[in-house]
């Protein structure tokens, strides 16, 4: 199971991308545990200046605007 992390302030464009990333998971047949991480702290552990930003299994994968489908898709594949 992938351990998926949105990082943001609980915005419209976070909530978005978490429920994207739950989608294609969906879609795909992939597990995942998506969480929403709201501390500024947390942001600064990952080096994350704008939100929202993607977490995959501790390593970021993206940060700044929702991600498009395809890089999320190859993100679960």
């Amino acid at each position: 199971m992938k351990q998926v992390k949105v990082l943001g302030s609980g915005c419209t464009k976070c909530q978005k991308t978490a429920e994207l990333i739950e989608r294609i998971a969906a879609e795909q047949g992939v597990e995942v545990s998506v969480s929403k991480e709201t501390d500024a702290q947390t942001f600064l552990q990952y080096g994350v200046m704008s939100t929202p930003a993607v977490v995959i299994d501790e390593e970021l994968k993206h940060s700044g605007s929702i991600p498009h489908t395809d890089q999320v898709k190859a993100w679960l594949s």
